[in-house]
């Protein structure tokens, strides 16, 4: 557990280096350009660098209703931006590929025990991102269905 913290306090670090590469991931990517075109830049960076910040807290103090409550107000955000929710999930996707390329380039892990380390953390970080898809999902179908109750009445 350790390695874990240390890897986590190695992102936070890194959150400001992180979020710019995330930035440029999201820019280049054909499956985020209405994201790109929708979102602003400055928003993304944002909202990828509190979370990279604070990835400690997100993974270990946060509870599932505060991961909800924030991932719900980002799905009902980017509906709002008009941003397909495909293109959505795939910047979440991409956040936390960003985060295991960055591990994979600055771990420097090399012994079977601390190897065990990592994994824990990227199951943590597994866990925590696909409840973020699941959240955010549910905050853009919520969006959908208020956006769809006012143009019937």
């Amino acid at each position: 557990m350790l390695l874990a913290y240390h890897l986590v306090r190695l992102i936070e670090g890194h959150a400001d280096e992180l979020a710019n590469s995330l930035s440029q991931q999201v820019q280049k990517s054909p499956r985020t350009r209405e994201f790109c075109c929708r979102v602003p830049a400055q928003d993304l960076k944002l909202r990828v660098y509190e979370i990279y910040r604070d990835l400690g807290d997100w993974l270990l103090k946060r509870t599932e209703g505060e991961v909800e409550r924030r991932y719900r107000e980002i799905g009902i955000r980017r509906a709002s931006q008009g941003v397909p929710f495909s293109q959505l999930a795939y910047a979440i996707i991409l956040t936390k590929e960003n985060l295991w390329s960055f591990l994979l380039k600055n771990a420097g892990v090399d012994r079977t025990i601390e190897v065990y380390g990592e994994l824990e953390l990227l199951q943590q970080l597994d866990y925590f991102f696909d409840r973020a898809i699941s959240h955010a999902a549910a905050g853009y179908e919520c969006a959908e269905k208020i956006s769809l109750a006012g143009a019937a009445s």
